[in-house]
């Protein structure tokens, strides 16, 4: 039975490449909450599809983004180009539904149920794109290109291999969605758990 509009997360993309690269690094978290409201599990899950983030021209429940810039260092080695530092910056951001309304009783803990799904399900999103920079971190330390004295065929190359991590992180991202949000997938049962007891 169809109770209300299907709303559904995606992870976004905001890539950002600058230039230097290392070992130890850690991404940075941050939370951008949006302030929904309601009586019911209905009316909060109905405020969530009139005030969740905009993607394209829907709404969704929530959203992962990121920003990620490099400091990046090429050094000339003979006639070849080698990247000899590629150190990433990783901000994560999670847009997540924060509840105005004052709840009690089981209505309060079917949200908390459903926030901490939803949660969960975001920082997934998180990890693959904390994968993502892991691979191209390792792939370019150390990547050369011969006969390259001004450094630019280790550019294309590089740009070409990132443009390939970037689709595979995109595509296991999308994979994740279908199965969460499948009918009886994690998602779908958070829904249904959230509304369907009023």
């Amino acid at each position: 039975m169809r109770i209300v509009p299907k709303l559904v997360f995606l992870a976004g993309l905001l890539l950002s490449a600058g230039a230097c690269a290392a070992a130890d690094w850690q991404a940075v978290e941050r939370v951008e909450p949006y302030a929904v409201e309601g009586a019911t599990g209905l009316e909060i899950y109905r405020s969530i599809g009139e005030r969740g983030p905009r993607l394209g021209i829907a709404r969704v429940i929530a959203h992962t983004g990121f920003k990620l810039t490099w400091t990046r260092k090429y050094e000339r080695q003979g006639d070849a180009c080698v990247i000899t530092v590629n150190r990433p910056k990783l901000i994560i951001t999670y847009t997540l539904p924060r509840l105005k309304s004052t709840l009690s009783g089981p209505l309060k803990g079917r949200w908390d149920t459903f926030i901490a799904g939803v949660t969960a399900h975001e920082k997934v999103h998180g990890d693959f794109i904390r994968d993502m920079v892991k691979e191209i971190e390792a792939m370019s330390v150390g990547l050369t290109a011969e006969n390259d004295p001004k450094c630019q065929k280790i550019r294309a190359r590089l740009q070409t291999r990132l443009g390939e991590l970037s689709q595979a992180q995109r595509a296991r991202s999308r994979d994740f969605d279908a199965v969460e949000m499948s009918e009886g997938g994690n998602v779908h049962q958070l829904i249904l758990h959230l509304v369907g007891s009023d």
